[in-house]
């Protein structure tokens, strides 16, 4: 029995042994992420993100804790944690924080590291999400370093993004350069038993009251894709994100914000955005692999002496990078 044909009769053992194998990209990861695609497309991928400090695996675990004990729902959880200077291993500081999950068979961790990806969001985080989604988990949370771009990287894979803030970490409102607003579904204000929570709802309230979201952006190796929110109708009104008091410490606040999770997916699935969000997920994907084989061909077409002497070139501004560019796709010599 093959890993893929493993993991899809519930083989814990396989499953980790085949996300080993996606997240180092090898021919059998390959070879499985094709043979298990069509089972995919089930999983409602929730996205958290936010600023270091904020709280977001305590509000993860807690999150989770509520979909097993109360919905009886199957939870992966993706925590994308810094590269590790050392090794370039994950710092698995999320599984220690992760104990009370510990032993359910029904939950399963897997922290990886960013290995230096721009915003802390690995490339191989869409293909493990992938795997959990076709071995039959109903809720899978990515959790980011909360750092730069990652954000935005994060709700082109999500179908319901958090950003989380926390009273009293220096700005009103941390996250606000970040693009925040473009990218929250639910805005979650966490540690809420903190001082300055009053304030911290007030910025956020204001800003939401400036920008009314009307488009979803993505933005993929460098290029924007944007999807419009469908205007509303009589059946789907335009969703403003709502902003949700936590305590995840204490699990205050916790069922409120599985509520209003679940009437964002009802919101996606009346409006339509839950086919479109899925869509624009799967074409950057495409795109990506696109970039990325075209890439591995011209590596091969093109031999190294040949690349590095129209560098040089270049370095010496006897051609200019356009030029060069021309040179290579056309001569393609080794």
């Amino acid at each position: 029995m093959t890993d893929s044909q493993a993991i899809l009769k519930g083989d814990r053992l396989a499953l980790a042994r085949l996300l080993t194998k996606v997240e180092n990209d090898s021919p059998e990861g390959r070879a499985a992420l094709i043979e298990l695609f069509p089972h995919t497309g089930r999983a409602h991928l929730i996205g958290v993100t936010g600023a270091p400090g904020t709280g977001k695996s305590s509000l993860v675990n807690q999150l989770a804790l509520h979909y097993r004990k109360t919905e009886d729902r199957r939870v992966a959880i993706v925590a994308v944690d810094p590269s590790s200077p050392f090794t370039g291993g994950a710092v698995l500081g999320d599984r220690v924080r992760m104990r009370d999950l510990s032993g359910d068979p029904n939950v399963f961790i897997r922290s990886m590291a960013s290995r230096g990806s721009l915003g802390g969001l690995a490339q191989a985080t869409a293909n493990m999400v992938q795997i959990f989604d076709a071995a039959g988990f109903d809720i899978i949370m990515i959790e980011t370093v909360g750092a730069g771009q990652s954000e935005v990287d994060i709700a082109r894979l999500a179908h319901t993004t958090l950003v989380v803030e926390a009273p009293g970490l220096g700005d009103d409102i941390q996250a606000i350069k970040a693009g925040i607003l473009e990218i929250a579904d639910i805005l979650v204000v966490n540690k809420a038993d903190r001082p300055g929570v009053e304030n911290t709802e007030k910025a956020l309230k204001s800003m939401l009251e400036l920008a009314h979201p009307t488009e979803r952006v993505f933005k993929h190796h460098g290029t924007y894709m944007s999807v419009s929110v469908p205007k509303p109708t009589t059946n789907a009104k335009l969703w403003i994100p709502p902003i949700q008091r936590t305590i995840s410490i204490e699990g205050t606040g916790i069922p409120e914000l599985a509520e209003s999770i679940a009437k964002h997916v009802e919101h996606l699935r009346q409006s339509g955005d839950w086919a479109l969000r899925e869509r624009t997920r799967l074409e950057v994907e495409v795109e990506a692999l696109i970039r990325d084989s075209l890439m591995t061909r011209f590596h091969e077409d093109v031999s190294s002496k040949k690349y590095e002497e129209v560098l040089e070139k270049v370095v010496q501004r006897n051609i200019s990078p356009w030029e060069a560019v021309k040179m290579l796709l056309n001569g393609r010599l080794k």
